[in-house]
């Protein structure tokens, strides 16, 4: 990973695809513990990806946001494991709507934070849509889900503006990119 936009592409992929798989298993009637084992895998890899951000962003003291964000998102990994054991896939869906709301909330700030870097308007809305998302899903919780694949169209946006990100990126012209190696 050398650059801010190749690793805007790769959130964007793994996205994309954990909503391929989400989708093409729920549409094959996988066992409940499949899905369930995606639906913990996504906080997991939020938190890795906002640990690999950290390493090539000036590290943990400079970017105290990510660092609380990839706490959260492994914490909400071990809650989400709770509330599939307690109370299904309600309790799932309200404990990832929790988890949406607080990191969209914290990817909004991050975007803020980077936005001379270029290529963060989208962070920045797709951290406001993440709160938003999150708001409805903990709404939704008290209803009736029907499965995890009711969270592919939140997924598919988040890869849809780390997308949009990574063209921006691409198609802008040059600043100094933390991720660069010059600018270490």
């Amino acid at each position: 990973m050398t650059s801010l936009r190749q690793f805007y592409y790769l959130r964007a992929g793994v996205a994309f695809a954990w909503v391929a798989l989400v989708v093409v298993l729920s549409k094959m009637g996988a066992p409940a513990a499949v899905a369930y084992t995606l639906l913990v895998l996504y906080p997991l890899w939020d938190a890795l990806a906002n640990i690999i951000d950290v390493r090539h962003s000036g590290g943990l003291r400079a970017n105290p946001g990510q660092q609380f964000n990839a706490a959260v998102s492994i914490a909400t990994a071990v809650a989400l494991v709770i509330a599939l054991i307690a109370a299904g896939t309600k309790g799932a869906l309200f404990v990832f709507g929790v988890w949406a709301l607080l990191s969209g909330v914290l990817q909004l700030a991050v975007g803020i934070q980077r936005r001379k870097l270029g290529g963060q308007v989208f962070m920045m809305i797709s951290g406001a849509q993440s709160a938003l998302a999150g708001v409805i899903m903990g709404i939704r919780a008290f209803g009736d889900p029907r499965s995890i694949a009711e969270l592919a169209p939140y997924a598919a946006f988040g890869g849809f503006y780390f997308l949009l990100s990574a063209l921006r990126l691409t198609f802008k012209k040059p600043v100094v990119d933390p991720y660069s190696r010059a600018a270490r």
